[in-house]
C-alpha cells in the first residue's frame, strides 16, 4: 500500500527528514508504520477542551494498538461563551477558517497517512472537517463530549439559563444572590455546554454524516465511555486506512442529506446551516438553502433539548442517542441508508441494533413535537437569499407575527435598549451590520435573545439580524439575513416603525412597504463600515454571504 508518508520518510533522499523524526524520539520501527495525525484542540481556556489531552492520549493508544504511529498536532479553539457579548465574538466564526487552514497545512506538510480529529466546541468541529476534506485522507472524528447539566435549587440548568438570568436580574425578577447562585452551579463539569447548542449539534451531525462512531455526540465528557470511544476511534482509523476509505467517500451529497434530516429531527442550532453549507463546499457538493426546507417538510422534530425544551444531552444519551434518532428516520424511509460510514459499514448496518429507550426524550415518528423539522429558511423582500430560524425553539404564538421594527446598527446598541426597557411586547428588534462582512465576523448574539427571554418577552418580541444567534438562543430569533446590510442588502433599508411580517410555517419574511418606497430608500442608502485591522480586515475582504456558509473566496 502506497502511503502519503512515503514522500516524507522513504529512501536515501529523505535521510534528513528522518533525522528530525529521530530528534523527536521516534524509532525506526515507528517510522516503518503509517503516520496518523491526531489533531487536538486541547487548551485551558475552553471547558469543552480542557480534557482533550486525555482523549487524545486515548486515541494515540488506539492507533498504537492497531499498528500505527500517532503524531499529535494542535488546533486553536475559541470558547464562544467566554467570547460572547464583546469584540472577541467577532473572531469566533473566522476562527473556523484558520482551523481548516491549519489542518490542511499540518497534514500535507508532514505527510500524514490518515487523520483523527479531536475537537469539541462550535467552530472547531466544522473547521477540522473542512480542512480534512481538502486533503481527503482516511479520517475519523471523536469529540470531547457534552457537559453534565447543572443544578440550582433542584432545577436542572445549562448555559442558556445563565444568560437568561442576566435578563431576569436586569428586570428585577431575581436578585444578585440568586444570580451568583446560578453562575456557580450552571456549568458543573468539563465538556460542551449541556443543551443542543452549536457544539453538540455539530458533534451529533458528525455521527449522522458518517464521520464519527455511535455515541460521539452524546456520551458525557466525564464518562469513562468517552475514553473508550477515543481508543476505538484510534483503532478504527487503521481499518479505514487499510481499506482506503477517505473522508470524501464518507461525506457526499447523500450523507449531507442524512445530516440535514438528523438536524431537523434533533432541533439543532441554526448555526448548523452555516457549517453544513461550508462542509458541502469543501466536499464539492452543490448545496443551497432550499434543500433544508425540502427536507424539513418531510422530517418531523422528535427532540426538544435545551433551549427548546427541558431535556439535556446526558438524557439524550441514555435515551438511545443519535443512533436511535437516525434509526427512527431510517425505518420511515427518511435516510439514505446505503452511505458508507467510518466503521466501514453502511448506515443500515451501523444502525441495526439502535433503538429508542425513552420515548419522552426521543419521540417516535408518529408522535413528534411537530410534523416539520427544527430549522426553517425564510425568504422575502428583506431576505432575498434567505435567513434562518430555529423553528423548534419558537413559541407557537410567534410562528406567525407582525410587529413594528426598532432598528439598531450593532448588538451593543440593541442590548443597551433592551436592558433599559426600551423594547416592549410586539416589537421586532432589527440588528444590522453584524454579518460576515459587516461585523465583520458575524458574531453570535446570545445576550439580546437571552435578555428578552429573561424579561419574559421571548413570546412577544422577535429579533431579525444579518448576524447570527447562538444555539442557546430561543424565541423568534431570525438570523443570517442575506444579502447583509454591509453588502447593500434590503435588510439595511428597514426604518424604525416599519411593519414586518413573519410567517415561519410558510417560510416567508417581508417588510410591509411598497416596492416604490424600497426603491427610493435604496437610492439614498449608504453602507456603514466598521473599521478593523489585522485578521478581521483580511477576513472581510474574502468572506462570502451567510447563504453560502460564510466561506472564504
Amino acid at each position: 500500500m502506497k502511503l502519503s508518508s512515503d514522500k516524507v520518510i522513504r529512501g536515501p533522499e529523505r535521510a534528513p527528514n528522518r533525522s528530525l523524526f529521530y530528534a523527536l524520539g521516534y524509532t525506526t520501527e515507528e517510522l516503518n508504520r503509517p503516520l496518523i495525525g491526531i489533531v487536538s484542540a486541547f487548551s485551558e481556556v475552553v471547558p469543552g477542551h480542557m480534557m482533550l489531552d486525555k482523549l487524545s492520549d486515548a486515541v494515540k493508544t488506539g492507533v498504537s494498538m492497531a499498528g500505527g504511529t500517532p503524531i499529535l498536532v494542535p488546533a486553536i479553539g475559541v470558547c464562544d461563551g467566554i467570547a460572547m457579548g464583546h469584540v472577541g465574538m467577532k473572531y469566533s466564526l473566522p476562527s473556523r477558517e484558520l482551523i481548516a487552514d491549519s489542518v490542511e497545512t499540518m497534514a500535507i506538510a508532514h505527510g500524514f497517512d490518515a487523520l483523527v480529529l479531536v475537537p469539541n466546541c462550535d467552530k472547531i468541529v466544522p473547521g477540522m472537517i473542512m480542512g480534512a476534506l481538502r486533503v481527503n485522507l482516511p479520517t475519523i472524528l471523536v469529540s470531547g463530549g457534552p457537559m453534565l447539566a447543572g443544578y440550582s435549587e433542584e432545577k436542572s440548568l445549562t448555559l442558556s439559563n445563565m444568560f437568561e438570568g442576566v435578563g431576569a436580574f436586569k428586570a428585577n425578577l431575581i436578585n444578585e444572590k440568586e444570580l451568583e447562585e446560578m453562575e456557580k452551579n450552571v456549568c458543573p463539569s468539563c465538556g460542551s455546554c449541556a443543551g443542543m447548542y452549536t457544539a453538540n449539534s455539530m458533534n451529533c451531525l458528525s455521527e449522522a454524516i458518517g464521520l464519527a462512531l455511535s455515541g460521539n455526540g452524546t456520551i458525557p465528557a466525564v464518562y469513562s465511555r468517552r475514553i473508550q470511544l477515543g481508543k476505538e476511534a484510534g483503532m478504527k482509523i487503521m481499518d479505514l486506512l487499510e481499506n482506503d476509505i477517505c473522508i470524501r467517500d464518507i461525506i457526499n451529497e447523500k450523507s449531507i442529506e442524512n445530516a440535514i434530516a438528523c438536524d431537523m429531527a434533533l432541533g439543532c442550532s441554526s448555526n448548523s446551516v452555516l457549517h453544513l453549507l461550508a462542509i458541502a463546499n469543501e466536499a464539492k457538493v452543490d448545496l443551497d438553502l432550499n434543500k433544508f426546507n425540502e427536507i424539513s417538510e418531510k422530517v418531523p422534530n422528535l427532540c426538544h433539548l435545551a433551549p427548546a425544551g427541558p431535556h439535556h444531552m446526558e438524557q439524550l444519551y441514555h435515551a438511545g442517542g443519535v443512533s436511535a434518532v437516525l434509526k427512527e428516520l431510517m425505518d420511515n424511509d427518511l435516510l439514505n441508508d446505503d452511505c458508507i460510514t467510518c466503521t466501514g459499514e453502511t448506515v443500515k448496518e451501523k444502525l441495526r441494533d439502535a433503538k429508542i429507550k425513552n420515548n419522552t426524550i426521543i419521540r417516535e415518528f408518529n408522535n413528534p413535537y411537530s410534523s416539520t423539522g427544527g430549522i426553517a429558511i425564510l425568504f422575502g423582500n428583506i431576505a432575498k437569499n434567505g435567513c434562518v430560524v430555529k423553528r423548534s425553539a419558537v413559541d407557537d404564538s410567534m410562528l406567525k407575527h407582525q410587529g413594528k421594527a426598532k432598528v439598531f446598527n450593532s448588538e451593543d446598541e440593541a442590548i443597551d435598549a433592551i436592558y433599559n426597557g426600551k423594547i416592549v411586547a410586539g416589537d421586532i428588534v432589527v440588528i444590522l451590520y453584524e454579518g460576515p462582512k459587516g461585523g465583520p465576523g458575524m458574531r453570535e448574539m446570545l445576550n439580546p435573545t437571552s435578555a428578552l427571554a429573561g424579561m419574559k418577552l421571548d413570546k412577544s418580541v422577535a429579533l431579525i439580524t444579518d448576524g447570527r444567534f447562538s444555539g442557546a438562543s430561543r424565541g423568534a430569533s431570525i438570523g443570517h439575513v442575506s444579502p447583509e446590510a454591509a453588502s447593500g442588502g434590503e435588510v439595511g433599508l428597514i426604518k424604525d416603525g416599519d411593519l414586518i411580517s413573519i410567517d415561519i410555517p410558510n417560510y416567508s419574511i417581508n417588510l410591509m412597504v411598497s416596492d416604490e418606497e424600497l426603491d427610493a430608500r435604496r437610492k439614498e442608502f449608504k453602507v456603514k463600515e466598521n473599521k478593523v485591522e489585522g485578521y478581521l480586515d483580511r477576513y472581510r475582504k474574502l468572506v462570502q454571504g451567510a447563504d453560502k456558509g460564510a466561506i472564504l473566496k
